[in-house]
């Protein structure tokens, strides 16, 4: 009964996906996890946050309704909803995952899983043996050395989902993704926000363009923004009721007071005690180290999802799993090319890209264009009341080639499909553009961007 084809440790979304895939190819599988199926994204990551955003959003939404000719009056927020409302989708989600891995005939054994060799992985005292094994072990979030996360004052992303109230006051070192989704809701529900990075623009990893135009829109809101500025972790002080930071900011030390801080600095992959010694496993710079079928060193074993590095983003976690699985079921696959992957921040204004960022494609010596078109200037964002952001189009002056597309504005994580399937397909900007959008919509932002590139825009 202990013996399957497929044994993968981790249930989160480089893991289930897996498992389905490979029975669906005729393999038995087990999923082992120690905390719930559906991993971080689904109880502490993507699906909490993005609820919690959809009530800051509604709330905007209501704040506007006058201009709209809709009153409103006694507007408010009841955190207590909003946490039960987050509950209640993740609920949902989780008893609708458990029935479809069930369907599959797959084993979901709770617990954490350890490996006694190669072909072999204890677990709640069973001894699981398996033809292949699949570590998907995910991400968790990295610590500032000497600022370490202690769950009171210094919180982590998944501290902030247990607070029992919002705080008045709330420090973000690091204005990634995660930084910037909880700087946009805490800010919109009325709290004091201060977001401190280091490089020269939040969304360090995205367009720079993008970077600034949601730094002004923060500030705009009332957040304090405070990009090339560097936390100095042996200042930091911790009292009963408030917490010290002090940060290097144009050329002199800033003192910031806030009732709690939110480190977001990135995340690391999750080895650790998984027996990885009793194999051939190799880890570098703390990630699962894997070739193009996503097999390790060691040949039962494979990895897919945040434990590998890369991309750390959940429908990437998903993608190599589907692949992990195709390639031990015996077929032919190729790694994930991240050039092809959308990436999505759900703050307010969203931003959305693919691709290529106008730095990027100049370092790998491309003759460079970019061409971007103002949601001020889109029907749709006017009648919505949201003119703020752009669609922008970044393209091979020689080619035509679509190297990256990247979008700031209302409904962001909705458009950008378009493009991830142009860059899938290699579309050049002409195709992209010379595609027939409905009017009026959002979409047509990108379209007239892509039309600006090929030179066929009736406003060139």
């Amino acid at each position: 009964m202990d013996e399957f084809d497929l044994v993968v440790i981790g249930g989160g979304l480089g893991g289930y996906p897996t498992a389905i895939r490979a029975t669906q190819l005729g393999l038995t599988a087990a999923l082992i996890e120690r905390d719930k199926v559906g991993g971080t994204c689904l109880h502490r990551g993507c699906i909490p946050t993005k609820a919690w955003l959809e009530s800051a959003a509604v709330l905007d939404r209501v704040r506007k309704a006058g201009a709209f000719g809709v009153h409103a009056e006694n507007i408010s927020l009841d955190y207590g909803t909003v946490v039960s409302r987050q509950k209640q989708v993740v609920e949902t989600l989780y008893k609708s995952l458990r029935s479809v891995i069930q369907k599959h005939k797959i084993e979901i054994i709770e617990g954490g899983g350890r490996l006694l060799s190669p072909t072999q992985v204890a677990v709640n005292g069973r001894t699981l043996t398996a033809k292949h094994i699949v570590i998907a072990t995910g991400s968790r979030p990295k610590d500032i050395p000497g600022m370490e996360v202690d769950g009171e004052r210094i919180l982590s992303s998944d501290h902030l989902l247990g607070l029992p109230e919002i705080p008045k006051t709330i420090l973000i070192v690091g204005a990634g993704a995660v930084g910037c989704e909880f700087a946009s809701f805490y800010t919109d529900v009325g709290a004091e926000v201060t977001l401190i990075e280091m490089m020269p623009t939040v969304v360090p990893l995205e367009d720079a363009d993008v970077g600034r135009t949601l730094a002004k829109s923060l500030a705009a809101r009332g957040a304090n923004v405070m990009t090339s500025a560097r936390v100095l972790p042996d200042k930091t002080r911790g009292y009963d009721s408030v917490v010290e930071l002090t940060v290097e900011h144009e050329n002199e030390e800033k003192t910031l007071k806030g009732d709690v801080v939110l480190s977001a600095v990135g995340r690391e992959a999750v080895t650790d005690n998984l027996g990885l010694d009793k194999t051939a496993v190799r880890i570098e710079r703390g990630w699962v180290q894997v070739n193009d079928s996503y097999q390790t060193d060691e040949p039962s074993i494979s990895a897919a999802g945040d434990a590998i590095g890369g991309l750390l983003l959940a429908h990437v976690a998903a993608a190599e799993g589907f692949l992990a699985a195709e390639a031990i079921g015996g077929r032919a696959v190729e790694r994930l090319d991240y050039n092809r992957v959308p990436r999505v921040t759900y703050s307010h204004p969203q931003i959305a890209a693919v691709g290529l960022t106008e730095q990027q494609a100049k370092e790998a010596g491309r003759n460079v264009k970019s061409q971007r078109y103002s949601f001020r200037n889109n029907a749709m964002a006017l009648i919505q009341d949201e003119p703020d952001g752009f669609a922008k189009v970044v393209y091979d002056a020689d080619s035509g080639d679509l190297l990256g597309a990247h979008i700031i504005g209302s409904n962001a994580c909705e458009l950008i499909s378009e493009a991830a399937l142009a860059r899938f397909v290699e579309a050049s900007a002409w195709e992209v553009g010379s595609n027939i959008h409905p009017h009026p919509t959002l979409s047509e932002a990108l379209s007239e961007a892509a039309q600006l590139s090929a030179g066929i825009s009736i406003y060139w």
